[in-house]
């Protein structure tokens, strides 16, 4: 690119230096491939290798990728991130964030910076049957049980970002839910990033594998503190097996230069359940892909969320659920709040193959604009190939209704307050997908302390 310089009265003509980020990321993986987890299993090292050369030859995603078109990845074009290393672990934390009450004595695991934080962690009072480790600590104490779970779920081919994760990971957990084990309390897998003097990049890769029959609540916060940029490109990925139930949680709440990249793969067996909900109030740039697959029949899929942004934060959330097998069902509820000059994306596709015969599925997207200049893109979308489902699909966008505004201000509620109850009533919708009542009045708090104008709380005045 040129840039016109004026210096001493004279007018020249410079060139501006641009970064190459994939030629960036490639040659960080080089310098580093020798220090990252498993570096001496043979079957990761290929894997990694692999991942490298996809995410080499195929770049970065640009608006020319019809799934990319509403998103483009600015921060990585203007900015230059480093691999975390083990001194950023020493991140002072004096309180470890949470989304659950701290009285509530949940396990979890926390990462700092990519790397897990023994001191900060509570792991011991897990049930018997159930194992949470970091990725690292998996791979030396049974590498094989790993590779036969590891990569099988997601794919990399036409998914750089899942490519550039599977050559980069250095950090995530491994939960492991045996046979029949049912969980009571949730646990928590926290991701602390920030506190660094420069950009650095950091590749969570979580395996999260429920066997046959079993159950649990799993939790998991994005959480930025401090003001430095970061990039957190994050793979996720899930076996829900045959009978089993997985209530899966996310709040990602970065900082404002924060770029959360994030990829969830789900497998669902026959007569399982998945019911994933995902809060995002942060970040400059996020983004959340998920790929749902019901493999069994009597499997059911509930993919809801709700994002709230401000300033410039920019969200995006594409999903795809694809129904392969007879009698399955999916629901999918996604509400936006969207203020100053954000920018919201919900790109949701359900996909019904041939043999897939007695699906049900539904989606939704609502979204709320506070301002004039907030923007919203909306894309759902229904792919059948079966002729006996029952599918259906809706989106819109709008502004506060003016009417229940005048209604609530004419009952003596301040103006502010007013909005903030409606907001409150909106977001409820999605939140209501919530099935753990401790977890959706955990998120419902996050919700009430993020809205604009906040006089008091709600609660205070319905008591009242």
């Amino acid at each position: 690119r040129l840039r016109r310089v004026r210096r001493s009265g004279c007018l020249r003509i410079a060139m501006s230096q641009q970064i190459n980020p994939v030629e960036n990321f490639v040659s960080e993986f080089e310098a580093i491939r020798s220090t990252l987890s498993g570096d001496d299993v043979p079957w990761l090292d290929a894997l990694r290798r692999s991942g490298i050369e996809q995410f080499k030859g195929a770049g970065l995603p640009g608006p020319r990728v019809e799934s990319w078109k509403y998103t483009r990845l600015r921060p990585l074009e203007d900015t230059t991130f480093r691999p975390v290393t083990p001194a950023d672990r020493e991140a002072f934390i004096d309180q470890v964030p949470s989304v659950l009450p701290t009285a509530l004595d949940c396990p979890r695991i926390v990462f700092v910076n990519g790397f897990m934080r023994p001191d900060l962690s509570r792991l011991d009072t897990l049930p018997e049957g159930v194992t949470v480790e970091p990725l690292g600590a998996a791979l030396t104490r049974d590498p094989e049980w790993v590779g036969a779970h590891l990569g099988r779920i997601s794919r990399f081919e036409g998914q750089p970002l899942v490519a550039l994760n599977t050559a980069m990971m250095n950090s995530g957990a491994v939960v492991h839910v045996r046979r029949g084990v049912v969980v009571e309390q949730p646990i928590q897998m926290i991701f602390i990033a920030g506190h660094t003097e420069d950009p650095v990049a950091c590749y969570p890769r979580n395996l999260i594998v429920m066997e046959e029959a079993s159950q649990a609540t799993l939790v998991k916060l994005h959480a930025g503190l401090g003001v430095s940029a970061y990039l957190a490109n994050a793979v996720t990925e899930v076996d829900v097996g045959d009978a089993a139930i997985l209530r899966h949680y996310r709040v990602q709440s970065e900082n404002m230069q924060a770029t959360h990249l994030g990829s969830l793969h789900v497998r669902i067996g026959r007569d399982a359940t998945y019911e994933g909900f995902g809060l995002h109030i942060g970040g400059r740039l996020s983004r959340t892909e998920i790929f749902a697959r019901l493999q069994g029949e009597g499997g059911h899929c509930a993919l809801n969320g709700a994002y709230l942004m401000k300033g410039r934060e920019h969200c995006d959330n594409t999903t795809v659920i694809e129904h392969t097998v007879p009698n399955t069902t999916c629901s999918e509820i996604f509400k936006g709040i969207l203020d100053d000059e954000s920018r919201g994306v919900f790109q949701g596709r359900i996909v019904v193959r041939k043999d897939a015969q007695g699906t049900d599925g539904h989606q939704l997207s609502n979204a709320l604009l506070l301002s004039d200049k907030a923007e919203m893109d909306a894309k759902p979308e229904l792919e059948i190939y079966a002729d006996d489902v029952k599918c259906s699909h809706g989106a819109t966008t709008g502004k506060l209704d003016e009417t229940a505004l005048f209604y609530l201000r004419s009952r003596g509620i301040p103006e502010a307050l007013a909005r903030n109850l409606l907001i409150q009533s909106f977001v409820a919708g999605a939140l209501d997908e919530v099935k753990v009542d401790v977890v959706r009045e955990a998120m419902m708090n996050k919700v009430v302390h993020w809205l604009p104008a906040q006089c008091f709380l709600a609660e205070e005045w319905t008591k009242e």
